[in-house]
């Protein structure tokens, strides 16, 4: 990508695997009903595919409550931390735009993953959440980097792909986890590039 000297990622089914996760809120969730995972999960899907929360839509539609999520669950793609040296050895700049709950520095560093970050901003730390475009401006400035000079990499079109472009970022879908299940809604939902997994970033930077 020309010109491109910072890449941002999102974390969440982007760089971490999140599918333990759902699979545990999905067994969870149906614990002493009727319904069996499987039935639950084709749901989350098919609300997914509509452009909506999946699992969140998924328990209104049966009246159940939505279970806590298991972030011990949570795991780095195999191939993310390799990912990230070559971005890194290349000479691209990275940057972290992501919802997250209190602790993402930490528990990037435990993922092994936090070394390869000049940035990280969270929104629990910065008190705004994603699609506000203020987080996105803030982790520019934190950059000292022009939108046209930063990409941003993420799963969720509503959450990453259209707030990055409205505000000048060139974009990337990675059509991983249920964020990779939605269709394009708008001209700003309609990313620059569009991966199915991180090792293919490699053909774009």
């Amino acid at each position: 990508m020309i010109n491109t000297k910072w890449i941002f990622f999102d974390i969440g089914s982007t760089l971490i695997d999140e599918s333990e996760c759902y699979k545990l809120r999905y067994r969870e969730a149906v614990a002493g009903t009727t319904i069996s995972p499987d039935d639950f999960e084709k749901k989350v899907i098919e609300f997914s595919r509509q452009n909506l929360k999946g699992d969140h839509e998924a328990v209104r539609y049966y009246g159940i409550e939505l279970p806590p999520w298991h972030k011990e669950a949570e795991k780095p793609y195999v191939n993310a931390e390799s990912v990230l040296n070559q971005l890194v050895v290349k000479g691209y700049r990275l940057g972290v735009i992501a919802n997250q709950s209190p602790g993402t520095r930490e528990r990037l560093s435990n993922w092994g993953l936090l070394k390869y970050f000049d940035t990280v901003l969270a929104s629990a730390e910065e008190g705004v959440s994603k699609p506000d475009k203020e987080i996105f401006r803030r982790a520019l400035t934190a950059a000292k980097c022009l939108p046209a000079d930063a990409v941003m990499i993420g799963d969720r079109l509503d959450n990453d792909i259209a707030p990055a472009k409205k505000i000048g970022m060139k974009t990337v879908w990675i059509k991983q986890g249920l964020g990779g299940l939605a269709t394009p809604a708008h001209k700003y939902e309609q990313a620059d590039y569009e991966v199915d997994n991180l090792s293919e970033l490699s053909a774009l930077f």
